[in-house]
């Protein structure tokens, strides 16, 4: 069995995947950090519909759907910033309009096009099988920057994660920082809706970090741990949905799950926390 996987990953489509499986992993994983310490999941549900309803309106319109997508998600991100800074109004309040909106777009759109049922479906489920050479180089560059923004500015993120306000108050460009988190996140989300699809990344944005949360307190630690539960998720996923014949972006998503769950069982946060109340201290 092992050498029929190592006599597999001579094929380029499958190393195609394989790098795309890391790159996924890495670039979400890193936004899910964000995502998960400033308790707002519903970011990475607004921008994955906000590609996927963009990829469509791409295929209505005979545009390349990473494209459209990527503009879709773009401009999600410059209007989500500008209301959830907005006093009166409380963030998760825009996000649940800007999702439900993204979605009646995505789904109008579905129920127009007709002819091209099984491009829409990889754009929703994602295939990482069928990825070509500049699927694979898009998301290459996107990860990379986001790494190379993560090492420049890991100290004003992490003020930035911690408390806004603060690190406003400390001269922190809070709002430069979380705008371009924003962004990025846009942009990895349409890049990887070939890899994982539209609707199944939203969980790639939320359980990495999630389970990074119940092992560590420690904020490198937490991108690393965060890191290596994204990858593992893919790569096991890849190799799942080979071996089984199944959906390579569930299989992905599944095993994210798994991973997450096996963290929170044997969290050494949690158990403490457990010995702490069974003590009786604070």
């Amino acid at each position: 069995m092992i050498e029929h996987l190592m006599d597999v990953f001579t094929y380029p489509p499958i190393q195609r995947a394989a790098i795309a499986c890391v790159l996924c992993g890495a670039s979400c994983s890193f936004l899910s950090v964000f995502v998960v310490l400033m308790k707002m999941p519903l970011i990475g549900v607004s921008m994955s519909h906000a590609a996927f309803a963009g990829a469509v309106l791409g295929m209505l319109v005979g545009v390349n759907p990473f494209l459209s997508g990527f503009v879709m998600c773009l401009a999600a991100a410059g209007a989500l910033g500008p209301l959830s800074d907005r006093t009166d109004l409380a963030p998760e309040n825009v996000l649940g309009i800007l999702f439900s909106f993204l979605m009646g777009i995505a789904f109008l759109g579905m129920g127009i096009l007709t002819r091209t049922k099984a491009g829409v479906l990889n754009l929703m489920w994602g295939s990482l099988l069928t990825l070509s050479g500049f699927d694979v180089t898009i998301l290459a560059v996107v990860t990379g920057v986001l790494v190379l923004f993560v090492i420049l500015f890991f100290k004003e993120i992490r003020a930035v994660l911690f408390n806004r306000r603060l690190a406003r108050a400390s001269g922190v460009p809070e709002r430069m920082i979380y705008y371009a988190l924003l962004f990025l996140t846009g942009a990895v989300v349409s890049a990887n809706l070939a890899t994982v699809g539209g609707l199944l990344i939203f969980a790639l944005l939320v359980q990495p970090g999630a389970t990074a949360l119940q092992l560590t307190y420690n904020m490198k630690h937490f991108f690393l741990i965060s890191a290596a539960s994204g990858i593992g998720a893919c790569a096991s996923g890849l190799v799942i949905s080979y071996i089984f014949d199944l959906p390579s972006g569930a299989s992905v998503v599944l095993m994210a799950t798994v991973i997450f769950a096996m963290a929170y069982i044997f969290s050494p946060k949690r158990r403490m926390a457990k010995l702490k109340k069974r003590n009786g201290t604070p």
